[in-house]
């Protein structure tokens, strides 16, 4: 069980938000844009939390070495600025768990390697985000995750020493990133996962198969 926790933080894609249809969709129409096939959201969601680096990799076989990359990355970003909520959801139980964190005085934010670009028009979209207290994207500090920059920020704004934060996330970077901050961690697997088919070699503190399983270990069930 968590213990001496305060605050609650989050990774968004892929821990609370399933965005891989929107992520995929704006991929998949950049191949049907230049008359490929159209590819099943099965391939793209996941590397769904590995954004455009995922998402091109999966359209074209790209990867950030390639010469074309920077520019299809651009058209990547126009196509999903596009449509940031048109087939995005928060993941069954989500709100729920939300809801009741907040009801038990627990603070929440979410820390993620999105750019504010995406992030802020997103959670200004989402009512699931009404009630967090911090929202630290992948540009806010002059690191991303898995460097701790980012939550210790988080950690800041909430104005808690990071012990007294639990981080929970979906990607191995997520677990590396709060333990270099001092946190406990939760790995989410119920998740993208990226290749990982499994979560054990992580080594987060817990791990979770769905959202609702935070609330037993913050003695909340």
């Amino acid at each position: 069980m968590l213990s001496n926790v305060s605050a609650i933080l989050f990774d968004l894609d892929g821990t609370l938000i399933d965005s891989a249809p929107d992520l995929g969709a704006a991929a998949d129409k950049m191949r049907t844009d230049r008359s490929l096939e159209s590819l099943p959201l099965s391939l793209y969601r996941p590397m769904a939390g590995a954004g455009a680096r995922g998402m091109l990799a999966v359209a074209f076989g790209l990867t950030p070495d390639d010469a074309a990359f920077e520019t299809l990355k651009e058209e990547f970003f126009f196509n999903y600025e596009a449509r940031l909520v048109k087939n995005t959801y928060a993941f069954d139980g989500v709100a729920e768990l939300i809801a009741r964190i907040c009801e038990s005085g627990f603070k929440w934010g979410v820390v993620t390697n999105k750019s504010a670009r995406f992030t802020l028009p997103l959670t200004r979209a989402m009512s699931l985000f009404n009630t967090a207290q911090t929202i630290i994207s992948g540009d806010t500090t002059s690191h991303a995750k898995p460097h701790p920059a980012p939550l210790l920020e988080a950690a800041r704004q909430l104005e808690l020493p990071p012990g007294r934060c639990v981080y929970v996330g979906d990607d191995e970077r997520d677990i590396v990133a709060g333990r270099a901050a001092g946190m406990p961690t939760v790995a989410a697997a119920y998740g993208y996962l990226g290749n990982v088919g499994d979560t054990e070699s992580w080594n987060a503190d817990f791990t979770i198969v769905k959202p609702s399983e935070l609330l037993n270990l913050l003695k909340l069930a």
